[in-house]
């Protein structure tokens, strides 16, 4: 996060599991922070389950891959977020 006030992605990738602060919280931070509020965000993880997909969706949470993903299927995802205006 402390990065992010220096620099501002085109595009941000995240997992869930993350050493200090998980996926859910960078998300949330992400969404609560005015000049990053629109940064597209793609969650990459190895959690497929429903629960964990509403939670990232609700957060704001722009598309969600299970592991192991299609490189194919990212490389979309990220073209079509990167097109948003």
């Amino acid at each position: 996060m402390q990065l992010l006030q220096e620099v501002r992605p085109d595009l941000m990738l995240l997992d869930i599991e993350m050493p200090r602060m998980d996926g859910f919280e960078v998300a949330r931070q992400v969404r609560a922070s005015e000049p990053l509020r629109t940064l597209p965000i793609a969650m990459i993880t190895s959690r497929t389950g429903d629960k964990h997909r509403e939670k990232a969706l609700a957060l704001g949470v722009n598309r969600y891959l299970g592991k192991p993903y299609q490189e194919e299927v990212l490389l979309a995802a990220v073209q079509e977020l990167l097109a948003k205006p």
